[in-house]
């Protein structure tokens, strides 16, 4: 029974080595911690603005895409990011309440800051086991196997001159989003069947079945190809 009780534990044991685990992160992701990091433009630094940020994903919104690339944009420290995609929620709102007198302030006379160029993006493809692969081994009923596989998303990003509406330059960011799984099961069959050929009674031989999966989330795998993108504009808007 000991040695029933370690095929049991060293399967269960290969399950888990088998399986992708993600490692655990700060409060910012990497791409965040390289946008962070870049030097700080001295100066006036030139306007942008974005007004909403497309998404051909289900699962993600066009607002959530949206308030990503203003994260990345403020983050990066290299642009003057202007408010656009919720103007009027907030900004337009509060010069109503001071024009109206209900606020003090003098944000009513003043004019908004004007655009020097608009970043218009869109996650433009989402392909589904871009690659993918997988096997197993059976020995005497006892089943191991795992696989892997790739999808991708895609994103676009163009850069509009505000002045007169030319797209001056445009790129695109391709992320890969890896997922994994492993299993075991029908322990309890190799267990019978080597207590068997000793003699012994396998009646009560339990049996084990697990499975481990990890998959990379898409908001996660947008942000990173987002944060990429912005330290790649950083780069082209540099003097």
């Amino acid at each position: 029974m000991i040695r029933l009780v370690f095929i049991l534990a060293a399967a269960v044991s290969l399950t888990a080595a088998c399986a992708h685990a993600t490692p655990a992160t700060t409060d910012a992701s990497a791409g965040a911690q390289q946008l962070k990091k870049l030097p700080r433009k001295p100066g006036e630094r030139v306007a942008v603005t974005i007004y909403e940020f497309r998404s051909m994903l289900p699962t993600l919104s066009a607002r959530s895409a949206t308030d990503m690339f203003t994260t990345a944009l403020v983050q990066s420290g290299q642009f003057r990011v202007v408010e656009r995609s919720r103007v009027n929620e907030g900004v337009v709102r509060e010069k109503q309440l001071q024009q109206a007198g209900w606020a003090s302030g003098n944000a009513a006379q003043q004019p908004l800051r004007g655009a020097q160029y608009i970043f218009e993006g869109t996650v433009s493809e989402a392909n589904v086991q871009e690659r993918a692969n997988s096997g197993g081994i059976n020995v005497a009923g006892m089943q191991i196997g795992g696989g892997k596989s790739q999808d991708s998303i895609v994103i676009d990003v163009r850069i509009i001159d505000a002045n007169n509406g030319d797209v001056v330059d445009a790129l695109t960011v391709r992320k890969p989003v890896a997922a994994s799984n492993a299993g075991v099961s029908g322990v309890g069959n190799l267990a019978a069947t080597i207590l068997g050929r000793r003699g012994k009674d396998t009646t009560y031989v339990p049996d084990v079945q697990a499975q481990n999966q990890a998959r990379e989330g898409i908001d996660s795998a947008v942000r990173a190809a987002i944060e990429e993108s912005v330290l790649q504009l950083a780069k082209r808007f540099e003097p």
